[in-house]
């Protein structure tokens, strides 16, 4: 299952990886990115240091995540303090 909001990078023959950054990133760049990788994997990095380790999901992975964030389960983790 792949994600309709990513490209798939087997759309773009000897490129890498199209990283997508959220509209609602910070001045400062406090934000994530996120691309579709080859076999199906979801990659995530820091957008700040882009060519620092990459986190990757399985698809499912990736859905569960985005289920979790919509029903507001990991807002408790942007609280301060």
């Amino acid at each position: 299952m792949t994600s309709p909001t990513l490209d798939s990078p087997a759309d773009r023959p000897g490129s890498g990886p199209v990283w997508v950054k959220s509209s609602l990133s910070y001045a400062f760049g406090n934000c994530v990115e996120v691309a579709s990788l080859p076999g199906g994997q979801i990659g995530v990095r820091n957008s700040r240091d882009p060519h620092g380790g990459v986190l990757s999901f399985t698809p499912d992975e990736w859905v569960a995540f985005l289920g979790g964030a919509r029903l507001g389960e990991f807002d408790r983790f942007a609280s301060a303090g």
